[in-house]
């Protein structure tokens, strides 16, 4: 099964909820703790990890806290998993090319690197924006083709 982590599904959560007011306002831990309901140790976990990997910016001081580093519009969700995931790989010959001893010989792995790329594709069109509300009828084919 193919599975985000706790913390990345918990970034994503704050990350919209950054993204939800009209401008890019700095929000303490806390208050985004209290908001989201998500515990302050993770809140404080994810939004470290968030701000080291240029997601977020942190600001110090008594008004300090985090803010998104860019424009809701202009942040994707594949950006923010890879920032919590590392790269998207769905097998390990995607991910460390080379380490397999069927790869000399593997008939799938150019059909999984295709794989791993359309899911990426997919993950990269949806931005933050798009996150803070619900999506409709608009539903994402790995194929890339739109519903009509």
């Amino acid at each position: 099964m193919i599975r985000l982590s706790k913390e990345t599904d918990y970034g994503i959560l704050l990350l919209t909820s950054l993204a939800s007011t009209p401008e890019m306002l700095v929000f303490s831990a806390r208050e985004l703790s209290e908001e989201t309901r998500v515990p302050l140790p993770m809140v404080s976990k994810v939004l470290k990890t968030l701000a080291r990997e240029g997601v977020l910016v942190s600001h110090r001081g008594a008004k300090g806290g985090y803010a998104l580093a860019e424009r809701p519009e202009k942040s994707s969700i594949g950006q923010v998993i890879a920032a919590m995931e590392g790269p998207v790989a769905l097998t390990e010959c995607i991910d460390h090319p080379g380490d397999c001893r069927q790869e000399p010989t593997c008939r799938v792995r150019k059909n999984w690197a295709k794989i791993n790329q359309r899911v990426m594709d997919s993950l990269e069109s949806i931005t933050l924006a798009e996150m803070t509300a619900p999506l409709g009828d608009r539903l994402v084919h790995i194929d890339g083709a739109r519903p009509a």
